[in-house]
C-alpha cells in the first residue's frame, strides 16, 4: 500500500512528538507542516524533511492524505472541519474540542465527507489499560461498586506562562481537568462505563494569571450502579503516580501510570508490581511515545482498509462530556445529570474570563441561570 501522507497542524510541545512517530512508522511519512508561528513550523518541517505551509488552504490543496491537528484546543474545529472539507483525514490531539457544540461540528463534517477521525487518548493502547479492559468485558471484577481516577501532578508557574493560551477558558478550555485529567477521566469512563451524575468542587489554588481551575474533586455516579470520585491538581509538587482504580465483587484492580501495577481476583489470579521507576509525565510535561505510536498505526491501518478507527470522535466526545458536566456542577454548585444538553455557559465564561481564584463564584449569566431552572 502506498504510504498515508499526513501533515501536521501547529508546531507546540506535542507536534514534535508526532513527527518524531510519524517518522518510525513505514506504511505512513511525515509530507507537511502548517504553523502560525513560520520559525518553529518551518524549523520543525527542515528537521524532519517536509515541506512547510504558511498558509492553511494551499496545505489542503497540497497531495497530503491526512492532518494531525496540535494547535491549542479551542481551534481545533477551525482546522479539522476545513481538513473534512478538503477530503484528508483528520487525527487531533485531545481533548476533541472544548465544547460540545464545536466537538460535534467536527464529528458531522467528517461523518459527511466521509473521512476518518480519530482523537489522540494514547493510554487506552498500553498493555495495562489493554489487560484491564479485557479483565472487566469478560467479567473478571464482577459487577462494580466503586472506580475512581487520581491525577496529581505538578506544574509550574513557568509552565502557565509558557504560552499566552494556556490556562484561558477561550484557548485551552479548561484548567487541570481539560488538559491533564482528561485522559484519566477518559480511561475511567472507557474501563467503568457510562457516567449518569457528577457534583464537582473546582478551586485556582497555588498558580497566579491562569483563569482556570489547577485543582478540582468530584463524586460521580456511572450507568452499571456504581460510585466513584475524579481528583485532579497541578499543584502536587514534585508530581506523584496517577492511578486508576477498580473494585467489584469479584476481586480489585489498580492502574499506575498506566500499568496494571495490581489486581487480584476470587478465583484465585492476583499480580502485583512495583510502581514504574521512571515517572515521566507526572511532574513534567513531557510524555513518552510508544502510545502514540500505537494509535497512530491503528488510524493509519483504519484509513488503509476502511475500518473503525478504536478512538474516534465520539469516542473523544465522552470524556469532554464529563469534564463539561464537572465544570457546570462546579459553577452552579449543584448535582449535573447527564447528558448534558448543551455547553454554551462555557463560552460565556470565556468571555467574561473572570474566573481568578475560586469556584463557586456568582457569574450572573443569564444562560447559567437558566441552567437552575
Amino acid at each position: 500500500m502506498e504510504k498515508i501522507r499526513f501533515a501536521l497542524v501547529g508546531s507546540g510541545a506535542i507536534a514534535p512528538t508526532h513527527a518524531q512517530v510519524l517518522s518510525r512508522i513505514e506504511t505512513a511519512e511525515l509530507a507537511a507542516v502548517y504553523s502560525r508561528s513560520c520559525a518553529k513550523g518551518r524549523a520543525l518541517a527542515e528537521q524532519f524533511g517536509s515541506r512547510f505551509f504558511a498558509d492553511y488552504q494551499e496545505l489542503l490543496e497540497s497531495s497530503i492524505d491526512a492532518v494531525a491537528i496540535c494547535t491549542p484546543s479551542g481551534v481545533h474545529a477551525d482546522f479539522a472541519v476545513q481538513a473534512a472539507r478538503a477530503g484528508k483525514h483528520v487525527l487531533i490531539e485531545k481533548p476533541l474540542e472544548i465544547s460540545l457544540e464545536r466537538a460535534d461540528a467536527i464529528i458531522k463534517a467528517c461523518e459527511q465527507y466521509g473521512v476518518q477521525l480519530g482523537v489522540i487518548f494514547q493510554r487506552r493502547f498500553s498493555p495495562g489499560v489493554v489487560r484491564l479492559k479485557e479483565m472487566v468485558t469478560q467479567g473478571k471484577l464482577g459487577k462494580l461498586s466503586f472506580a475512581g481516577c487520581y491525577a496529581k501532578l505538578y506544574r509550574s508557574q513557568e509552565y502557565y506562562d509558557s504560552g499566552a493560551w494556556r490556562g484561558t477558558w477561550q484557548l485551552d478550555g479548561g484548567g487541570v481537568l481539560m488538559n491533564q485529567g482528561i485522559h484519566y477521566v477518559d480511561l475511567l469512563q472507557y474501563l467503568a462505563g457510562p457516567v449518569t451524575e457528577v457534583t464537582a468542587h473546582c478551586a485556582t489554588a497555588g498558580h497566579e494569571r491562569i483563569e482556570v481551575e489547577d485543582t478540582a474533586a468530584a463524586t460521580v455516579a456511572f450507568a452499571n450502579g456504581a460510585i466513584g470520585v475524579i481528583e485532579a491538581t497541578t499543584n502536587a509538587y514534585p508530581g506523584l503516580a496517577s492511578k486508576i482504580e477498580l473494585y467489584g465483587s469479584e476481586g480489585t484492580a489498580i492502574i499506575e501510570n498506566d500499568d496494571l501495577v495490581y489486581y487480584c481476583l476470587k478465583s484465585g489470579e492476583q499480580y502485583s508490581a512495583s510502581a514504574a521507576a521512571e515517572q515521566v509525565g507526572v511532574s513534567s510535561p513531557q510524555v513518552t511515545d510508544e502510545n502514540h505510536e500505537q494509535q497512530f498505526r491503528q488510524f493509519i491501518t483504519a484509513i488503509q482498509n476502511k475500518e473503525s478507527v478504536k478512538v474516534s470522535g465520539t469516542e473523544g466526545r465522552k470524556s469532554l462530556e464529563i469534564i463539561l458536566a464537572l465544570y457546570k456542577s462546579a459553577f452552579l454548585g449543584m448535582t449535573v445529570t447527564l447528558p448534558l444538553r448543551d455547553s454554551l455557559f462555557l463560552k460565556e465564561l470565556a468571555d467574561q474570563s473572570t474566573i481568578q481564584k475560586g469556584f463557586p463564584v456568582n457569574l450572573k449569566i443569564s444562560a447559567l441561570s437558566a441552567l437552575k431552572q
